[in-house]
């Protein structure tokens, strides 16, 4: 048995994947929150990860981390960026894939890949947490609702709000309005979602090629595959483990440089 990790040290999380090489599968994953012990947290995250598999740092051959924090993770035998492991992990996951829509905690990725899962181009948000899931979680922490209820909130009538701001400070403002002026917590919900979406339609400039990835931590909240597929005219698809993909494309390269 031939065990390589791939982590992820993303704005909020630090992701971890176990991979078998020989069985050519991931066995495990796990995630933890991102802090100031970048470094301890991921060495923790990664033993724990080993533990839960009877397994030891002495069986593990290989690591590759990436993400904006993958320097920091010393552990790893080797550094890649996100854009590289994502296309690598959603193509493992989804062969037929041309564009990856990963949406994390603090920026938004468009990436598009040929037919041989290269990437050909790639589009990058980090100027401003609107649109990511730092602005879900300000705008439920507004409402006073769990973060999953942005995506699960329904009423018999929802109208979505048009939420304009692209900045998350004044879109928060905007949001704090609605509610003085009475705006049921689904309506806000709702435009929340479809600003998400439009965000992204603004960032691919043009159309998609299908058959399309969401990924990342914003790909879990319930309907907005469907508020994107409704906005971006195309259907819209959440692979397995979409949190994990980028870690899982740093896994197949450690298992490549065995």
């Amino acid at each position: 048995m031939k065990i390589v990790a791939g982590m992820d040290a993303g704005s909020r999380k630090i992701k971890a994947v176990l991979y078998d090489v020989h069985k050519n599968e991931m066995i495990a994953q796990a995630s933890c929150d991102q802090g100031l012990k970048q470094s301890e947290l991921a060495r923790g995250l990664l033993h724990d990860l080993l533990d839960s598999k009877d397994l030891t740092a002495a069986d593990l051959h290989y690591t590759v981390a990436t993400g904006y924090g993958r320097n920091a993770i010393s552990e790893a035998n080797a550094t890649r960026t996100e854009i590289t492991c994502h296309a690598l992990g959603v193509r493992a996951l989804m062969p037929e894939v041309r564009t990856i829509i990963d949406i994390g905690g603090q920026d938004s990725k468009l990436i598009r890949v040929d037919e041989n899962g290269k990437m050909t181009d790639f589009v990058m948000n980090d100027r401003c947490a609107a649109g990511t899931g730092r602005f879900l979680e300000v705008v439920a922490d507004r409402l006073q609702l769990p973060l999953h209820a942005i995506g699960s909130i329904r009423s018999e009538n929802v109208a979505p709000v048009t939420i304009s701001s692209m900045c998350v400070v004044f879109a928060e403002t905007e949001i704090v309005s609605l509610m003085a002026a009475g705006t049921p917590a689904a309506d806000i919900a709702a435009g929340v979602r479809y600003a998400i979406a439009s965000r992204i339609a603004t960032m691919a400039g043009r159309s998609l090629d299908a058959p399309i990835a969401l990924t990342g931590g914003v790909a879990l909240l319930e309907g907005m595959d469907h508020t994107l597929a409704e906005v971006l005219e195309t259907h819209v698809n959440v692979p397995p483990h979409p949190r994990f993909t980028g870690a899982l494309g740093a896994a197949l390269l450690a298992a490549k440089a065995i």
